[in-house]
């Protein structure tokens, strides 16, 4: 029977079979020796084939899993040299920003959009809790806005208390596969309660001390959409890791650039003082931006390459 993973809670999963009937269901053992590098070998959002063991209980084993159209993934925060697939099979995914309450560093958010890159998958930010931005928050929004909206990102501002932006996110998650992400405390739980209540997810206050978001979502979980679609709600991030980025292929990952690798004068450029130079060039005209350049070379200086 094939079914979706809806839950993945480490080693018990929640799948959907085609008839919307809910399964608890475990994998084959076989999953875990078959090469797969990841922490988690089956992830939210996956297609698999399962075996019905137990009607009443509801009960299934995984056998088989079917191949993914994308996933969003990142370092495993206990192992280095794995990494953890957020979800998979996705139309999109939205970043949720706050520039108080915590801060979301650009460098956070490039990073989440060069994973997305890298597996085609159309990312959108949506910089939440407007009601607390002052002027320098918003001059920040603007000049944030500019530089995203320019190389093909969809920005929107937005607040639950005051349900600012609110609806345009609502109209872009329509009959849509759509991964939620961002750090702890941004509000993700929040928007999601203010616009679909039935899923009444756990929300907690920033924490005071730290200016940290507390974890509220544990797992990874995706939710149905009564106008169609699913949501896929994940527990807070607070690094994201780049995974199977070789340093010569980063930047195909900044859009900006991309659309300028061919003009370099060298084929292996790595856009940092090598003569002819065309990203450097449209960095020195201010035709890409300074701070998406040096957001690419920090993190061109901190992506390790293992020789295996």
């Amino acid at each position: 029977m094939r079914a979706r993973i809806y839950k993945s809670t480490g080693s018990w999963y929640v799948a959907k079979a085609a008839d919307g009937k809910l399964y608890n269901a475990r994998i084959k053992g076989i999953f875990k020796i078959d090469e797969i590098t990841s922490t988690n070998p089956i992830a939210v959002g996956d297609e698999v084939e399962m075996v019905i063991e137990d009607v009443q209980e509801e009960s299934a084993m995984i056998d088989r899993i079917y191949d993914r159209k994308n996933y969003v993934a990142r370092v495993s925060p206990h192992n280095k040299r794995q990494h953890h697939i957020i979800a998979s099979n996705l139309d999109q995914s939205i970043l949720f920003a706050t520039l108080k309450e915590p801060k979301t560093s650009q460098g956070f958010m490039d990073r989440f959009l060069i994973s997305c890159e890298s597996y085609h998958i159309p990312a959108i930010i949506v910089f939440n809790k407007a009601d607390l931005y002052k002027k320098k928050e918003m001059e920040k929004f603007e000049l944030l806005k500019g530089i995203y909206e320019t190389i093909g990102y969809k920005v929107v501002l937005a607040s639950v208390q005051t349900g600012q932006g609110v609806n345009e996110v609502k109209s872009l998650l329509k009959d849509k596969t759509t991964l939620l992400s961002g750090h702890s405390g941004v509000g993700k739980s929040t928007f999601i309660n203010a616009v679909f209540p039935q899923f009444n997810l756990r929300t907690q206050e920033v924490s005071g001390w730290s200016g940290k978001g507390l974890h509220t979502t544990t797992f990874a979980e995706m939710f149905d959409l009564d106008g169609g679609g699913q949501i896929i709600d994940t527990p807070g991030v607070r690094e994201f890791g780049l995974v199977d980025i070789p340093k010569q292929e980063l930047s195909h990952f900044f859009p900006e650039m991309r659309v300028l690798i061919n003009d370099c004068q060298f084929n292996n450029c790595m856009h940092i003082n090598e003569p002819g130079c065309a990203v450097k060039a449209a960095v020195n005209a201010g035709t890409v931006s300074v701070d998406r350049y040096a957001s690419y070379l920090t993190i061109l200086d901190t992506i390790e390459e293992y020789l295996y």
